[in-house]
């Protein structure tokens, strides 16, 4: 195991140990700390898989934007922020059940499909910015102004939600 191998498997396991503390943690501030943890490692994956573009943007518009948007809105909200009451075992127990089976079938569809084969990424064009310029503005222009209108959609609610909170309590 070189250099580049033993990072990609600490990287993963900072990912994968702050995916599950985003998801056990009892306050919501720290869930979304964690969550900006998990995301930066994520990033570092993609460093290491020389997709130098998409680890800018994973930090740039998910650690950035996204995590910095989840902070905004519980601000807006007045969502709780401290520990949450503990939930009833049952529902811990259908959602752990839900999140093997799905880890089941992601990691049962990507041994599948992928079988034996290696790929060379030095050999191919991928994780350029000419690379993914091509591809979202050719085949995926049409999800990628869906995803657009649908963020400023949220925001424009959120907004809403907020403004509509301070009428309330001003009367």
């Amino acid at each position: 195991m070189n250099g580049v191998e033993l990072a990609f498997v600490l990287l993963g396991a900072v990912a994968v140990g702050s995916g599950v503390l985003v998801v056990t943690t009892t306050r919501v501030v720290h869930a979304a700390l964690w969550l900006a943890v998990s995301l930066g490692a994520v990033a570092g994956l993609f460093l290491l898989l020389t997709a130098e573009l998409m680890a800018w943007v994973q930090v740039l518009i998910y650690v950035g934007a996204v995590v910095v948007l989840v902070l905004f809105a519980l601000m807006l909200t007045r969502a709780p922020i401290g520990p949450v009451p503990g939930a009833p075992v049952a529902r811990v127990v259908l959602a752990g059940a839900i999140a093997a089976a799905t880890a089941a079938v992601l990691v049962g569809g990507g041994l599948t499909a992928m079988g034996s084969e290696e790929i060379d990424l030095e050999a191919i064009d991928v994780g350029t910015g000419r690379a993914i310029g091509a591809a979202l503005f050719t085949a995926w222009v049409l999800p990628f102004e869906v995803l657009s209108v649908l963020l400023l959609a949220a925001l424009v609610g959120a907004i809403v939600l907020s403004r509509g909170r301070g009428r309330e309590d001003r009367s």
